[in-house]
Parts: structure tokens; sequence; C-alpha cells
């Protein structure tokens, strides 16, 4: 009986960088069943500050239609230090979808992947979720001498892909925020860092569901993690896109409310906050800056945390003179979103330009990792 070739290995790179069997720095990991938001979160790898080479994995839990395109369109896009892995077994782990293990949301594949990624330090990454520019480097940094790591996040409206506001009451570490009490804590899987070496017995609890739902992954490896040594980079690195029936539940909708952030509870509202920053924006470019910020406020009244009324209102205050209101503002809209190149750009401009030379020059070198055919912009 003659044997057959050899399958195509499961575990496929899409891109070819340097020396695969040499480890990479930090593996991404990233569980999707091709819906579109792939992409956003994809892209937010290719585009760290961090100069060690990323083994990005994606994961495929029953691929919708569309995927393939999808991949094509991130291996013309992939960066050099990023080496593009996919893994697609052609059926679905998952019992949602009539796989074996219960976990609804990914199966199996945080678990095989974490087993099959060529580095010690494991990052998850969620298809609806991205990272913001430092994440991965900041992580690395915080997890030194401990056993796992963890950022903050963000809380993003699904509709619009807004952020909401900083979360400062769920994904908050060991010992605080609202599961402090009852599960000791709580970490999303979007913003850990785990150093394998350490956690090499718990990474199979990805695989299990907590609750009858299907999902309480998390929760099963939190409740390992909190008992070892970690540390945090205590910045909001990661963004955690909300459906509108999350939002509402109670322990959220209570925290919103008390931060005043109500927009997303009035859709009408959206188009209002649009239509002021198109205007802040045509009166900034008649050179009408004073006019300009007013606008700009008027739309962050109702949105405080809008990244574009924000980046408008600091480049209004530039141009009035206003040079630390501006850096102020400036930084704000960079924390919202960081992904817009200009804005990274106008930081290190406008530090040079006050005299601030080093701080320019810090500025400028993760963006060149980030963005290396960015234009520089003049102050």
């Amino acid at each position: 009986m003659p044997i057959a070739p050899a399958p195509t290995s499961l575990l496929q790179p899409l891109t070819h960088g340097e020396d695969a069997q040499r480890p990479f720095d930090v593996a991404v990991i990233l569980p999707t069943t091709g819906r579109p938001s792939l992409l956003r979160a994809a892209r937010s790898v290719f585009h760290q500050d961090m100069d060690g080479r990323i083994q990005l994995l994606i994961g495929v839990d029953k691929a919708e239609p569309g995927l393939e395109s999808l991949l094509d369109t991130l291996v013309a896009e992939c960066p050099a230090k990023v080496s593009l892995y996919l893994f697609n077994p052609g059926y679905s782990t998952s019992k949602r979808h009539g796989g074996l293990f219960s976990n609804h949301y990914s199966g199996a594949l945080r678990t095989i992947l974490s087993f099959a990624a060529n580095s010690r330090y494991l990052a998850y990454l969620d298809d609806d979720d991205w990272y913001a520019g430092n994440h991965l480097s900041s992580l690395l940094t915080a997890v030194a001498g401990k056993q796992w790591a963890f950022s903050l996040r963000w809380m993003v409206d699904q509709v619009t892909g807004w952020p909401l506001c900083p979360d400062e009451w769920d994904s908050l570490g060991p010992g605080k925020g609202i599961n402090a009490e009852r599960y000791g804590g709580f970490v999303s899987p979007s913003n850990l860092l785990l150093d394998r070496e350490a956690t090499l017995f718990y990474l199979p609890l990805w695989s299990l569901a907590a609750f009858d739902d299907g999902t309480g992954e998390d929760r099963l490896l939190f409740n390992e993690l909190k008992n070892m040594t970690w540390a945090s980079n205590n910045a909001h690195t990661c963004f955690y896109e909300l459906r509108p029936d999350h939002q509402a539940h109670p322990h959220h909708a209570r925290e919103f409310a008390q931060r005043g952030i109500r927009w997303h509870l009035d859709r009408e509202l959206v188009p209002r906050i649009q239509a002021l920053t198109a205007q802040a924006q045509a009166l900034l470019k008649d050179g009408a800056p004073a006019e300009a910020a007013a606008t700009a406020r008027q739309a962050l009244a109702l949105h405080p945390y809008h990244h574009p009324a924000l980046s408008l209102l600091a480049q209004a205050e530039w141009q009035l003179g206003q040079r630390e209101e501006a850096l102020t503002h400036l930084e704000q809209a960079r924390a919202a979103d960081d992904q817009t190149p200009e804005d990274e750009e106008r930081l290190s401009a406008w530090l040079q330009a006050q005299g601030r030379s080093a701080e320019a020059i810090t500025a400028r070198q993760p963006l060149e990792r980030r963005f290396p055919h960015l234009t520089p912009l003049a102050p």
C-alpha cells in the first residue's frame, strides 16, 4: 500500500520572516471566526512599537465567508517584524459549533496555540479587541521577574468603535474591582501576558467553560493566576469592545452613569458629535482656531473621550499659543486612539518646537517602528 504524501501543516506560515526556529520575543494568540474586526485586531499587532520579533498565530473556529479575503489583506500588510501563522483544522473545537470543548467562543484554540507558539511569552487578543502601540513592549517590561502580567483597558462601544471610557471597575487585576469579593479580581484575556514556563499546567483551562452559557474560561485561568507572582503595566493599552446589551448590564450601566457617559444610550447624539467635530475641523482649516476650539469642546461635552474632537482641540490650542494645554489634550487623544500616525508625529514635532529635543526623540523612535513610511509633519 503506497504511503500518502504528508499533509500540509495545520499551522501554516502565511508570511516568512527570519528563522522561525529561533524563539520569538512574544507570541500573540488570536482566535477568530473571520469577522471583519479581525483586520483591526491584527493591524494593532502590526503597529506595535517593540523592537523585537512577534509571532502572530490566528486560530480559526468555524470560518465565516470572507476569511480568505481578510487573510490576503493581512499577508499584504504584515511587516517584517511579525511572522503570521494560520491554524485552521477545518472544523470547530467548540461545543457551540459541534465540537467537543465547552468553551463556546474559541473551543481549544487558545490552548492549542499556546503550546504551538514558539515563544516563552504568550499574549492573547480577541478578534473584536485591539492593542495600543505600546501594549506588548510595556507588558514585556512589566513581566520581568514575574510569572504573568496584565494591562488595563478601555471600554469601547461596538456600534461606533468609539472608546466609552477607561475601565476603572472590572478588569483591574487581583484583589480589585467589582469581581474582587466573588472571584478575587479579574483580568480579561486580551489584557494578559503569560510566562509559559510558569503557567504551563494551566493552559488547558482556556478550553473549558466555567458557566452553562459556555463562558468563563478566563475566570478559571484567573483563579490560578491570582495566586502567582504578577505585575501590571499600569496603562490602558487594550481596547475592549462592548455590545449594547452588555453596556446595559447593571454593573456597567452604573459605572457609565457615575462618569456622565450617556451618549451611547441616545444614538441620536452620535451624528451630533460627528457634526460638531466636522464643524471644528472646517473652522480650523479656515483659520479660526478659537471658534474651532469652542466647537470641539461642545463635542467633548457630549463625549469626553472622542478622539477626533480631542485632537482638533489640541491643534486649535497650539495655534492659539496655548502650548501646554495643547500637549495635554493631544496626550488624551492619543490615549483614546494611538492608531492615527499624524497625532503620533504631531507629538514629536511639538516637543521639538518647544526645545524638548530629548523627549521628541523618545517619542519619535517607537513611531518609526510602528509607522515606518510616515512623512514628518512640520511643527
